[in-house]
């Protein structure tokens, strides 16, 4: 059982374009609330900064991590690596701090599977609607119309895992998604009612898929 003083986990997932690394970067705003870094093998964006986005590595690092064991959960999206190292994680946890994870859902079933000693809340944001994530998607740095339509593609796989976690929120605006999510966040730390509507969800899961 986790200890009354250790952090928890907190794992947000989501299509690409549907605004989990925003909504992180709020929650983490909270005292007490840190993101775990990731690595990844791609190039940084623009707006990036290196040893605070991510820990930018190469393909032959990146594997020697693998090698030794070190990841508590890695990937292959669009032909990139990302993981996450276990040490920073745990050493933030039994400080009692928690621990934010902006990754996707194969990370998140990783994390799951190794069954830590520490209390994990999982959301998976999604979109109003796939009219509206084209449009967040091509207003992105993403001027290829062959990359939107590849992550559009990947949507319409990425999306069937929402039934895996906790709780889905729909990001339609920003704040109000991310006071939902705070006061899930709340309510399981501190065993309060949770105000919230699966049939809701998925009837907007179906109309995403069809």
């Amino acid at each position: 059982m986790p200890a009354s003083n250790d952090g928890v986990m907190v794992i947000l997932s989501s299509p690409s374009g549907a605004g989990k690394t925003t909504l992180v970067n709020l929650i983490s705003e909270k005292e007490n609330f840190k993101i775990s870094i990731s690595h990844t093998t791609r190039q940084p964006r623009v707006n990036e900064i290196p040893d605070k986005d991510y820990f930018f590595v190469n393909d032959d690092e990146f594997k020697r991590l693998i090698k030794n064991q070190e990841f508590l959960e890695y990937a292959k999206v669009f032909n990139n690596y990302y993981g996450t190292t276990r040490t920073p994680v745990i050493e933030k946890l039994s400080k009692g701090q928690n621990v934010l994870f902006d990754i996707d859902w194969q990370g998140a079933d990783q994390i799951k599977n190794k069954n830590l000693d520490y209390k994990l809340i999982t959301f998976f944001i999604l979109p109003p609607s796939k009219k509206i994530l084209f449009q967040r998607l091509s207003n992105r740095d993403m001027k290829d119309k062959l990359i939107v339509e590849e992550r559009m593609k990947q949507f319409e796989r990425d999306v069937l895992h929402w039934i895996n976690y906790d709780y889905v929120v729909i990001n339609d605006n920003l704040q109000d998604c991310y006071r939902r999510i705070q006061s899930l966040i709340n309510a399981e730390i501190n065993n309060g009612s949770k105000d919230y509507d699966l049939e809701y969800i998925r009837k907007h899961v179906e109309k995403l898929t069809t």
